[in-house]
């Protein structure tokens, strides 16, 4: 049998298509109509003024944290439980990641502990230079509490939904909420562009500086001129191409995820000790992964059942590592930290790509009931 993997890219012959179209016209470079045309259709899908085409999410990351302000020795409120690019953006602008816990609702950034921290910081007069939210597994934050909080301290706020695009809030989109926002077209995403990402933004002068830093920070000029530090951030016309095929094919790709979710739910509904991440009624989660919780009396950890998937030639992943638990951040401020280490200590990613047939699905669920004690 074929192996299933966790979150494969799902193409087909529109991305063909395109890609062609791009490779004919000789436009390889990180500039072409595909690249325009792709900024343009995302921009208008999110319902947003303009959006920049990146080489990466976490490129969109690094750039949106300097948009807003971030420099050398500031603070950037981070929550724990994420992939470590949320992160590592920080550092690369010389900033202080600062860690906060979950909230249980929807294991993203808690507000409690967020209004806690900064009336504390307000205090001592040392507020962060910004908050990064996460749209973790592709279920949006609680931006009805997050966004009046920093709004009350002047605090700008970046959006890391690199996991969530198709997501909502309130019915507005993921990635629109913040001052700030960035997609993820990683090749395990909803949607890939290879590698890739995209920068979104309430003020379209943000989205331009974003290009212009991403392009080298070159300067309008016959020679080659810069007057600031800049990057080589720019997405390629070729993978621009493929992220406007596989834009086409969202909804439908939305709606398979959604369904292979509930397919998961309705077999394990019944099952003693298994759960899953919870959802907020607030908005609607692009179901990008599904996660299920493994309660410790069961005697199973997310590390067994990932170890009996491999040996069905099933892709399984636990949860995220906090980030407070990772070396690389072991000198980082923490506030909290039992929610998100309850979630890394009994949750377990299952495969969930948009490709993944019915019977692809129930292979999955055969195998982890093979991994879960018996009941009755």
């Amino acid at each position: 049998m074929d192996r299933i993997y966790l979150s494969p890219p799902h193409v087909g012959p529109v991305e063909r298509e395109l890609l062609l179209d791009a490779f004919d016209s000789n436009w390889i470079t990180p500039l072409g109509p595909h690249v325009d045309a792709f900024e343009a259709e995302i921009a208008e899908y999110v319902g947003t003024h303009s959006a920049a085409a990146l080489a990466s999410g976490t490129a969109g990351l690094h750039l949106a944290l300097g948009l807003v302000g971030v420099g050398p020795g500031d603070d950037v409120v981070v929550p724990s439980f994420t992939f470590a690019a949320t992160a590592f953006a920080a550092t690369y602008l010389g900033a202080r990641p600062c860690l906060i816990d979950s909230e249980p609702g929807t294991w993203n950034l808690d507000p409690d502990l967020l209004a806690a921290d900064l009336a504390e910081r307000a205090t001592a007069r040392r507020l962060p230079a910004a908050v990064v939210t996460v749209d973790l597994y592709g279920q949006c934050a609680d931006y009805d509490r997050i966004l009046p909080l920093c709004a009350q301290y002047g605090v700008p706020v970046v959006e890391d939904a690199a996991e969530a695009l198709g997501a909502t809030y309130r019915g507005r989109a993921a990635g629109t909420l913040a001052d700030v926002g960035i997609f993820s077209f990683n090749g395990n995403k909803i949607i890939t562009t290879s590698g890739g990402g995209m920068l979104v933004a309430r003020d379209p002068e943000h989205v331009r500086r974003a290009r212009y830093l991403a392009a080298q920070a070159r300067e309008p000029a016959l020679h080659y001129e810069h007057s600031e530090i800049g990057y080589g951030y720019r997405m390629s016309n070729l993978l621009a191409a493929l992220g406007r095929g596989q834009l086409r094919g969202l909804p439908g790709k939305l709606a398979r995820r959604r369904a292979v979710h509930e397919r998961y739910r309705a077999a394990l509904a019944d099952r003693p000790g298994v759960g899953f991440m919870p959802v907020s009624a607030a908005g609607t989660p692009n179901h990008w992964l599904t996660v299920i919780t493994l309660d410790p009396a069961l005697g199973v950890t997310p590390a067994d059942v990932c170890a009996h998937l491999e040996r069905h030639d099933i892709e399984a992943r636990p949860a995220w590592k906090p980030l407070h638990l990772q070396p690389a951040f072991a000198a980082a401020p923490m506030l909290g930290g039992p929610v998100a280490e309850a979630a890394f200590r009994t949750g377990c990613c299952l495969p969930s790509g948009s490709a993944m047939t019915d019977a692809d699905v129930d292979r999955v669920i055969d195998a982890l009931l093979g991994a879960l004690p018996a009941t009755g």
